[in-house]
């Protein structure tokens, strides 16, 4: 570490660090027994007001805070979609998909594709799960680095390995319940946090009432929505089909993840079940308000008068709390990140190891293995999660490309395959494939900037300046793959009879 770290900064950080250890460890102690059902569903005996803390603690993670501050912040408002788009997937969640998943006491997301589709399909079909919660995990380490590196002046590596580390401790001694109870204590001193930050750091720029004239006089999209007819705006034109395409699949690209329905299938009830999504849905809508005030503060801000360049969009949130902020405050705000960070760290590692024993190991590879076995495959699968995570945060630095880009495969991908897995009694293996097929091809053909993919089909709508396709690919490929799996499945009928959800998964 170099002589500018801020010290008191970093001891109040590994302090909070060493709280967080030691009530997810005595969380372990008291509630877990250590087995796989206790690591993966905590004995589906979780409380509703435990189940709300930790489903609304793992969805406000550091790329909630940081990615809507880096969006208010640079491309405006109304391109911050992800905040009401994830909280309006947990209410869709709960009202269409959180019932059916309980009552059927699967254990995993990939249990009913495993019993529609069988184990191998499954097993492929857990390759964009698991990329979905590594970039997940990804976008919420870049957050807190950038940060770190900013506020206390601990370089990027060291804050994402130290973060990463602390997470996967604990994690691995008592799997979802320390998960949960952790949970407790970081929503919390997130949300009193980042309400502390807010109007400290706007009285720097005149209040929150003169921070928001500013911006919308300069950054402009001030609104949540564009205008209904927007394709005929000058100023939207064709981004009118891209932003749709990117709420249409925060909406739904945020049902399909194993992070989520560790948390539905863990519940007491399937009405418990319910309630905490929408529940938490609702708090986090309100957890991003303060996120994107920073954004807003961010943009309002006289940085020359500060003897600083204004900040890249990703670095707002770790540039307001360091320079429009006193060092306690700094602080506290710090201590807030550092907690929705961990609370979705080890919530998306958790599941991601889950999914890997239940529906890959036990089926395919150990098929009698006993439940102490499974235990043992998850935790090292945790380790191994963790450590994926770890390298891809300190490859990819943008917080809000990492944070759309892990719910994109999801929606285009595992979404289709869901819902007809779940809804269709009619679909089957064959119609699994060609849908997987085709949602692959139409999603990959327009390419991905962020892992260097070029732009492979003709798609119109192609933006002059970047190159980036603003034709509603991704969800044409959502909806192409739904309705190859339906088609198709109706045409292979008698070569592959359909298989009830009920029905013990097959190879």
């Amino acid at each position: 570490m170099a002589g500018g770290v801020h010290w008191g900064a970093l001891v109040a950080l590994i302090f909070f660090y060493g709280v967080i250890f030691a009530v997810g460890r005595v969380a372990a102690r008291r509630h877990s027994e250590g087995t796989a059902d206790d690591l993966m569903l905590a004995r589906r005996s979780m409380p509703l007001w435990l189940g709300v803390f930790t489903m609304s603690a793992t969805w406000v993670g550091g790329g909630y805070i940081n990615g809507t501050a880096e969006a208010v912040y640079g491309s405006g408002l109304v391109w911050a979609q992800a905040p009401w788009g994830y909280a309006l997937s947990l209410a869709v969640g709960g009202l269409f998909f959180a019932r059916v998943m309980r009552r059927h006491r699967f254990t995993t997301m990939l249990d009913p594709l495993a019993a529609r589709y069988g184990t191998r399909v499954a097993a492929v079909l857990y390759v964009p799960a698991l990329t979905g919660e590594l970039f997940w995990t990804g976008a919420i380490l870049t957050a807190l680095g950038t940060t770190l590196g900013t506020v206390i002046g601990l370089d990027y590596g060291s804050s994402i390995v130290l973060s990463a580390a602390v997470a996967v401790s604990y994690t691995l001694t008592g799997g979802l319940w320390a998960v949960a109870f952790t949970d407790v204590l970081q929503l919390t001193v997130f949300l009193i946090g980042l309400w502390i930050v807010v109007p400290i750091a706007a009285s720097h720029v005149g209040g929150v009432s003169a921070a928001w004239q500013v911006y919308t006089d300069t950054v402009g999209h001030a609104e949540l929505m564009p205008p209904w007819r927007g394709w005929e705006a000058s100023a939207w034109g064709h981004a009118y089909w891209n932003w749709w395409d990117s709420a249409l699949l925060l909406v739904f690209g945020g049902v399909a993840w194993q992070v989520y329905f560790q948390r539905v299938l863990s519940a007491r009830s399937a009405r418990v079940a319910v309630q905490l999504s929408l529940l938490a849905a609702a708090v986090c809508i309100v957890a991003a308000i303060p996120a994107a005030l920073i954004g807003v503060i961010g943009a309002a801000a006289d940085w020359r008068a500060l003897g600083l360049a204004a900040p890249e969009p990703p670095l707002v949130l770790p540039f307001v709390l360091r320079y429009l902020t006193g060092p306690v405050v700094a602080s506290v705000g710090l201590g807030a990140l550092a907690a929705a960070v961990m609370s979705s760290v080890d919530s998306s590692v958790l599941s991601a190891s889950s999914m890997g024993a239940w529906n890959i190991y036990r089926p395919l590879v150990n098929p009698s293995a006993d439940p102490a076995t499974l235990a043992r495959v998850i935790r090292r699968l945790v380790l191994i999660v963790g450590t994926a995570a770890t390298l891809i945060a300190l490859q990819v630095q943008s917080v809000y490309a990492l944070w759309f880009l892990c719910s994109d495969f999801v929606y285009c991908i595992l979404f289709p395959q869901l819902v007809t897995a779940l809804f269709d009694t009619r679909a089957n293996r064959y119609g699994s494939i060609a849908g997987l097929a085709v949602s692959f091809t139409l999603r990959f053909g327009g390419g991905e900037p962020v892992l260097g993919i070029p732009r492979l089909l003709p798609y119109p709508m192609i933006d002059p300046g970047s190159g980036a396709v603003l034709f509603p690919f991704r969800t044409t490929a959502m909806l192409a793959g739904l309705l190859t799996i339906v088609a198709v499945s109706r045409c292979t009928q008698r070569i592959c009879p359909p298989r009830p959800l009920g029905q013990a998964p097959e190879g």
